[in-house]
């Protein structure tokens, strides 16, 4: 793996619970801190699913850069993932009543996982910061109802955006994407990258010295 295996130059924090998003970080070669936001997603109220996806990014990058002591650069990194089927943005299901409820909508359907990203460069006197959103359009597999039922019995439904995955048990149920993959997961590391770039940091420069 390219890099030198030195401390990189900034502190990295992901704001997110998502252990699918720390691992796509980890395998590109970054080592984040997590600590996860104490933001109330139902109180951000935004019909529009993209920019429901960024507002909760944006919240959730700045409640966790605010509570941070900083004593050298940081950059804290916020997301968070709906998918919009036909124009309603659907997050994690409340339960499996409606994690089967929703994939009887979704099956045999396409619909566009949003993912909103925040980027925060805090320390050194300033605080920058870049926002953006990344769609992917995924296509679901027409499931039977005792297909879904044996994947709502799972319990995998319930813990990601729109009740579905692309890396776990739900992968087989997803018959084509259009767009990242990564951002299906709950990062674009190709637009992550972009946005680092944008507030002067090299992605790799944050690469670590790989796990053995």
């Amino acid at each position: 793996m390219a890099g030198s295996g030195a401390e990189p130059p900034y502190r990295l924090v992901l704001a997110s619970a998502s252990s699918a998003r720390l691992e796509i970080l980890r395998r590109a070669g970054l080592a984040p801190q997590v600590v996860v936001s104490n933001v109330d997603e139902t109180a951000i109220d935004v019909a529009d699913p993209a920019a429901l996806a960024q507002a909760l990014a944006v919240a959730k990058c700045r409640e966790v850069s605010a509570g941070l002591a900083v004593s050298s650069p940081t950059l804290v990194i916020g997301a968070d993932s709906v998918l919009d089927l036909g124009g309603t943005a659907l997050g994690k299901p409340a339960d499996a009543d409606e994690a089967r409820r929703r994939w009887r909508r979704m099956r045999g359907r396409a619909g566009r996982l949003v993912t909103g990203h925040c980027v925060r460069l805090v320390g050194g006197g300033d605080v920058r910061e870049t926002s953006a959103a990344a769609a992917t359009t995924v296509h679901f597999a027409a499931l039977t109802d005792a297909e879904i039922d044996a994947y709502v019995a799972t319990g995998e439904p319930l813990g990601v955006a729109g009740g579905f995955t692309i890396d776990g048990l739900g992968g087989p149920f997803v018959t084509r994407i259009e767009g990242d993959p990564h951002n299906v997961v709950g990062l674009s590391l190709p637009l992550l990258r972009e946005m680092l770039r944008d507030l002067g940091v090299a992605w790799t420069a944050l690469w670590t010295r790989p796990s053995r």
